[in-house]
């Protein structure tokens, strides 16, 4: 079941607002099939978190990590990187991701 819940972004789109809550938004510069790939990616990471048995849910929190470091959302902030930069580091982390994937049989 979701929730609605009212989101607003700062004067500088750097953060959502959520709940009172402050947390980093996306890059928003990120190619759309990149950004789409790695919110995929995240949340099929977030789903094996939840399902992962202790062996396996190191690995999981790696990817959920290295998902949200590829959208921007953790690691050095977008908005101090120039694009080139980003759009690098995002196809680094849907790289590693995928590694992951495939060393987990998935």
């Amino acid at each position: 079941m979701s929730r609605s819940r009212d989101v607003d972004r700062t004067p500088d789109g750097r953060y959502l607002v959520i709940d009172g809550r402050r947390w980093r938004a996306a890059d928003p510069e990120l190619p759309d099939d990149l950004r789409a790939s790695l919110q995929s990616a995240l949340g099929r990471a977030r789903s094996a978190v939840r399902t992962a048995d202790d062996a396996a849910r190191p690995g999981a929190r790696r990817r959920v990590q290295l998902a949200k470091e590829g959208l921007g959302e953790r690691g050095d902030p977008w908005w101090e990187l120039a694009r080139a930069e980003r759009v690098s580091r995002a196809r680094q982390r849907l790289a590693a991701i995928v590694e992951l994937e495939e060393s987990a049989g998935r």
